[in-house]
């Protein structure tokens, strides 16, 4: 679904992302784990468009993107959330999801100037389908709510929810778990099961080991922007240079 060849981004003379290589197998959920500032939101903005590698490449099932912007990658199947929040707080629930849409809805001023029937049928399918990808990830008690009134675990699986709108073929997901419970963790680690049981497949950035560990089949591991390894988290796990740089005696002895 996604290979990345000696992948490098520079800021000047600091290498965010130096000669990174990895492949993603269509399906499943792949993480990429490291300390703050591995590079890891850098590798997620390069292959999304949002940044221009400095070298290197990477496709999306075999064809070529880097550079691409992601709008157009949006329409080919490329997806994610923010490690921030992005909602539209002065929106509904509903009308949130609907903007990750778009791409599938008639844009055509003289169709809105005219109110045209098709225009309207089709805002009631897209207000319909966005009502059940609120059940799916879980928000069907906030389907008529405002954005404003939910509270920060269900607005996290709203982004999901929103990004689920574009048709992904591939969703990245950036930190999805950060600063929820335990239940609103155990929440999220079973929609994203689902997603990839439903032929999506979804690249992971999280800190919360366990989840990583307990839903990943395999995890690339950045260190100061550099491939430090790769396998599948029992590999991982006795690995003793992510133990050194980023997991800690605790989980390696788990």
């Amino acid at each position: 679904m996604l290979k990345v060849s000696h992948l490098s981004k520079s800021f000047g003379g600091v290498h965010a992302i130096e000669d990174v290589s990895f492949e993603i197998p269509r399906g499943g959920v792949y993480a990429v784990i490291g300390p703050n500032g591995a590079g890891k939101t850098t590798l997620f903005n390069l292959i999304t468009g949002l940044y221009v590698p400095s070298a290197g490449s990477i496709s999306l099932a075999g064809e070529e993107i880097s550079g691409i912007s992601s709008n157009i990658l949006a329409s080919r199947g490329l997806s994610r959330t923010f490690q921030n929040l992005q909602v539209c707080m002065n929106l509904s629930a509903v009308e949130n999801v609907m903007v990750g849409a778009h791409l599938n809805l008639n844009s055509s001023l003289l169709a809105g100037m005219i109110r045209a029937p098709g225009l309207r049928q089709s805002d009631r399918a897209c207000r319909m389908k966005a009502a059940e990808l609120l059940t799916f990830v879980g928000c069907k008690k906030f389907v008529a709510a405002d954005a404003s009134a939910m509270p920060y675990g269900a607005l996290k699986r709203l982004e999901i929810a929103r990004a689920l709108a574009m048709e992904p073929k591939l969703l990245l997901l950036d930190e999805p778990a950060a600063g929820l419970n335990h239940t609103e963790t155990h929440e999220i680690e079973e929609l994203i099961v689902r997603l990839a049981k439903s032929g999506i497949t979804v690249v992971l950035v999280e800190h919360d080991m366990r989840l990583v560990m307990s839903i990943s089949e395999r995890i690339l591991v950045l260190d100061h922007g550099k491939r430090l390894a790769e396998g599948t988290p029992d590999e991982i796990r006795i690995n003793r240079d992510v133990i050194a740089a980023y997991l800690g005696s605790e989980v390696g002895e788990t």
